[in-house]
C-alpha cells in the first residue's frame, strides 16, 4: 500500500533528486533515497510502487522546482515590453534553473533513463511540451517582441548554455555566458513589435 504522507513524500522525492544529480540513474535505489532523506530503511518503499513510479514523480517534482516564483512573473508583467527586458528575463531564467543545479543535473539522468522507460518518456514529453507552449503563451500575452519560433530558438539554446554551466563550467566564464544570452536574444528577437 501506497503512503499518503505529501510531506514525507516532497522530503524523499527531493531526496530522490540529490542522489540522481550525485549518484545517476543507477544510484538511484529505495535504499539511497532513504539515507539521504534521514530516514528508516523501507520508507521510500512505503510511498512509491516501483522505482518507475519514483522516477515518474522525481521529474514531476523537479518541473514544480523549477517554476518562477509569482512574485518574478508580476515584476516582468509590469516591465518595458523591449528586447532589453527579454534579455534580462532570459538571464534570470538561466540564473534561477542553473541554481537548481541537482535538479538539473538529475534532469538529465532522467532524460537518459527515459529512452528505456515509455512512462517516464511519456511524463517528460507532457512536461516539457506544457513548458514551451506555456513559454509561448506567457510570451504572446506578454507583448515582448518576436515570436514563437524566437521563443522555441531561445529555449533550445538556452537549454544547452545551461547543461554547459553545470556540466563544464569552466569552458564559459559567467561574463561569456551573459554575453551569449544578450547576442541570442540580440539575433533572434526583433527590437521592436
Amino acid at each position: 500500500m501506497v503512503r499518503r504522507n505529501d510531506e514525507r513524500r516532497a522530503a524523499l522525492v527531493d531526496a530522490a533528486i540529490e542522489v540522481l544529480a550525485r549518484e545517476g540513474a543507477r544510484g538511484l535505489t529505495f535504499r539511497a533515497v532513504d539515507a539521504e532523506a534521514g530516514v528508516p530503511v523501507g520508507t521510500a518503499s512505503n510511498y512509491f510502487a516501483n522505482r518507475d513510479d519514483l522516477l515518474t514523480q522525481t521529474g514531476a517534482r523537479v518541473y514544480e522546482r523549477l517554476r518562477p516564483d509569482e512574485s518574478v512573473l508580476a515584476r516582468h508583467r509590469t516591465a518595458a515590453r523591449d528586447r532589453e527586458t527579454y534579455t534580462e528575463l532570459m538571464r534570470e531564467l538561466v540564473g534561477r534553473v542553473g541554481a537548481f543545479r541537482a535538479g538539473c543535473l538529475a534532469l538529465l539522468e532522467l532524460r537518459l533513463e527515459a529512452t528505456r522507460r515509455p512512462a517516464l518518456r511519456a511524463l517528460l514529453t507532457e512536461q516539457v511540451r506544457a513548458d514551451l507552449d506555456g513559454s509561448v503563451a506567457y510570451h504572446e500575452e506578454s507583448g515582448l517582441p518576436g515570436d514563437a519560433t524566437a521563443v522555441r530558438l531561445l529555449y533550445l539554446a538556452l537549454n544547452w548554455l545551461i547543461v554547459e554551466q553545470l556540466t563544464l563550467p569552466d569552458v564559459l566564464s559567467e561574463g561569456e555566458r551573459d554575453q551569449l544570452v544578450a547576442a541570442a536574444v540580440e539575433r533572434l528577437v526583433p527590437g521592436v513589435r
